[in-house]
């Protein structure tokens, strides 16, 4: 006899598990605990099975029978429903271990293994999570350009350009780690180069007039804040690294004797090998004025707040900004720059001298692959030359421009 919802609301759990059939191998499992299965007997090759449905109220005395309908249609064309029903939860469950974010999270603690910077992998992690709600979930073998391409339009229309390039990038380094893996086979971000428009380069503000940079110098002179920005603040100019290489310098990278500072691959943008910086008088004298002063931290900048961890990127740029420079017209990294411009038009230095004070990587591959001279003695002579020279504009007595310093010396 065919179940009625009224006969299903008024069956109570017994001692045991008991049964209430309806027709063609349908019938509920009601528990002692209160709960009420639908299940489906059926036999296929000649096996009795058994096919969990859902619970009930939650599926319908309706929905049930549709679904025993379906089940016996398979059956009939050959196929087990419980053999399918397996494969498609192991297809849930293989689509979740290997869906677009399962495999960026195994990607990325495999870079975190492998040395990767916290600040690349802060700014990676924050790339998945713009990604996530978009193709997180999804398998990665089954992702397509389009969809990808929906996701960074999104970060695209909203004015962020550079952010949608370089989530590209990112969502490709990921589909290129799935191949590896054997998880995908093809790299649909990677057909997307050129579908985003080009970012508009943002060059950093930087001072390169020298009677701008004597009062900037000046300015720096009587900056009178906390000692560690302070010394951070006037060394900067010197050595003319990146703000986070400054900041993070640590006093077991400082050779103060022989005035070197290395600094060790990993902390360095291209993480290729350390780079070696000569140190002038000025930068020793500076650098032992904060000796006894750190706080027994390993870093020679600490932290107001802790002794384990480095002083704010943001400190050089707002003590600038209460020096009235604005940062439409100076930064902590536009000092590189400032030193690029004023040390190539001096004419003194070989470029490529100072393009490896820079530590910039040569973008000519052959001319990269042959040009291995550190010309360390150079740079040694340069940056006492560079210190020098800012002293000189500092003081301000006489503002003399490159051009006429080296035209003077030629004509000598």
């Amino acid at each position: 006899m065919p179940l009625t919802d009224n006969a299903i609301r008024g069956a109570k759990p017994r001692e045991k598990n008991w049964k209430l059939s309806d027709e063609k191998g349908l019938y509920l499992l009601i528990t002692p605990k209160g709960s009420k299965r639908w299940n489906l007997k059926f036999r296929f090759a000649n096996k009795e099975k058994k096919l969990s449905l859902g619970l009930y109220p939650e599926l319908s005395l309706k929905e049930a029978r549709r679904l025993r309908d379906e089940a016996r249609s398979e059956l009939a064309l050959g196929i087990d429903p419980a053999r399918r029903k397996q494969e498609e939860k192991a297809a849930a469950r293989l689509g979740a271990e290997n869906s677009f974010e399962a495999v960026a999270e195994e990607f990325l603690e495999k870079r975190e293994k492998e040395g990767l910077a916290e600040t690349t992998l802060s700014k990676n992690r924050w790339f998945l999570s713009q990604l996530r709600p978009s193709i997180g979930r999804l398998p990665i073998a089954e992702i397509t350009p389009r969809e990808i391409l929906q996701a960074l339009k999104k970060v695209e229309n909203a004015g962020k350009r550079e952010t949608a390039n370089r989530m590209r990038a990112f969502a490709s380094r990921v589909f290129r780690y799935a191949i590896a893996t054997a998880r995908a086979e093809a790299d649909p971000a990677h057909a997307l180069r050129g579908a985003l428009a080009t970012p508009i380069v943002k060059h950093f503000a930087a001072i390169t007039d020298p009677a701008r940079l004597g009062e900037l110098m000046r300015a720096i002179d009587g900056y009178s804040g906390e000692p560690t920005t302070m010394t951070a603040l006037k060394l900067t100019p010197h050595v003319f690294q990146r703000p986070g290489e400054v900041r993070k310098m640590r006093w077991a990278e400082l050779d103060l004797e022989k005035g070197i500072w290395i600094i060790p691959a990993h902390r360095m943008k291209q993480r290729q090998e350390d780079h070696a910086v000569p140190l002038s008088a000025q930068s020793v004298e500076l650098l032992r004025s904060l000796v006894g002063l750190s706080n027994h931290s390993d870093y020679v900048f600490p932290s107001a707040r802790t002794k384990v961890r480095p002083m704010s990127e943001n400190a050089i740029n707002g003590a600038l900004r209460r020096l009235g420079f604005a940062g439409s017209e100076m930064t902590a990294h536009g000092f590189r720059t400032t030193a690029s411009s004023l040390l190539n038009e001096s004419g003194r230095w070989n470029p490529d001298a100072i393009e490896r004070a820079l530590s910039h990587k040569d973008k000519n591959a052959v001319r990269g692959t042959y040009n291995r001279s550190p010309y360390w003695n150079e740079r040694v002579e340069m940056a006492q030359w560079w210190s020098d020279y800012l002293d000189r504009l500092r003081k301000g007595g006489e503002v003399v421009s490159i051009d006429a310093e080296v035209s003077g010396k030629l004509s000598a």
